[in-house]
């Protein structure tokens, strides 16, 4: 079953590059390096715990190719051979663009909930570490910081 978190979509030369999730996370994975379709599959299952049909995978690596995003080579491993896949520069050029969108997706999301601490101004997600200073609750990052702070009073 495929994870639908993530809805996006880019006109780039009027496709629809992005679908979905498991799609974000394939090209996420050729940013790392390059790497053959089973190779994709694997690193799918053992991070994410989710098993990537290759009838995800490599169409949308031809969709990729043929886009000009991601360039393949033909590899010769003993008496077979397999397909390597690596990004462009414009493929690259991509990744960072949708980077930068899941990445403001990803802060409205969880800015809620992220507290700044009182003394050193580092910014915590949660579990922030709470102590009543002269009648007023305070947010640390830490026991440190707030023991840092009330040595300053």
């Amino acid at each position: 079953m495929q994870t639908r978190l993530l809805r996006s979509y880019g006109s780039f030369k009027g496709t629809r590059i992005l679908t979905d999730f498991s799609r974000f996370y394939i090209l996420l994975l050729l940013y790392e390096g390059e790497k053959h379709g089973y190779q994709i599959m694997s690193d799918i299952e053992q991070r994410l715990g989710q098993r990537a049909s290759p009838s995800l995978v490599y169409p949308f690596l031809r969709e990729l190719e043929g886009q000009g995003f991601v360039r393949s080579k033909e590899i010769r491993v003993g008496q077979k051979s397999r397909t390597d896949y690596s990004l462009t520069a414009p493929g690259r050029s991509l990744c960072n663009r949708l980077f930068k969108q899941f990445t403001t997706i990803v802060s409205s999301a969880i800015e809620p909930s992220m507290e700044v601490c009182t003394n050193c101004g580092c910014t915590v997600y949660k579990d922030a570490y709470s102590e009543v200073v002269q009648g007023k609750k305070l947010r640390f990052c830490c026991r440190h910081c707030a023991a840092a702070y009330k040595g300053q009073e």
